[in-house]
């Protein structure tokens, strides 16, 4: 069996996904403006197939996203890690319920999983995209110290622009 290690903040825990945080996938997922970027709003049923995917990245790839819990409230309220499509690149990704954006959890979250990639997961670099109309995914990248460095046609059709981030200091 696998361990994948929990990453503690100041204010965040990331955990491995469980069947713990199903509900806030189903809030997320089901939610059709909260989750346009990534495919929703999906069924409940296909909610559930998001779950398992990502634990089971940890399994296929050593690598995936962590849930990510508030400690203040014991909460979990949204992921944020690593995702690899067949045929994608290697990206950072989060998301956050709409209730816990604007608080600088996904910065937070995002540093801290930059570091544990450089550090532990030995990642030569850390990259992201996102589709162009996602305006709040780029200002939180350049904000993070993204630069630019590529823009790629996709296997859904799109392009997208390619940012690496170094290690940041929290």
């Amino acid at each position: 069996m696998i361990q994948i290690a929990s990453i503690e903040t100041e204010r965040l825990r990331l955990v491995a996904p469980s069947t713990a945080c199903l509900d806030a996938y189903l809030q997320f997922y089901t939610d059709g403006e909260a989750s346009k970027m990534y495919g929703g709003p999906i069924e409940p049923a296909q909610v559930l197939a998001r779950l398992k995917a990502d634990l089971g990245s940890w399994y296929l790839h050593g690598f995936g996203v962590w849930v990510v819990q508030e400690k203040a409230t014991g909460k979990y309220i949204g992921t944020c890690g690593f995702w690899q499509g067949y045929n994608w690149p290697t990206e950072l990704t989060w998301w956050l319920l709409p209730q816990t954006r604007g608080l600088g959890y996904a910065k937070e979250a995002s540093i801290a999983a930059i570091n544990y990639a450089y550090d532990k997961l030995e990642f030569v670099q850390v990259r992201t995209y996102m589709n162009d109309e996602n305006d709040a995914a780029r200002k939180l990248v350049e904000r993070l110290g993204g630069t630019k460095t590529d823009r790629m046609l996709f296997p859904d059709g799109l392009y997208r622009d390619i940012y690496t981030l170094k290690k940041v200091s929290a």
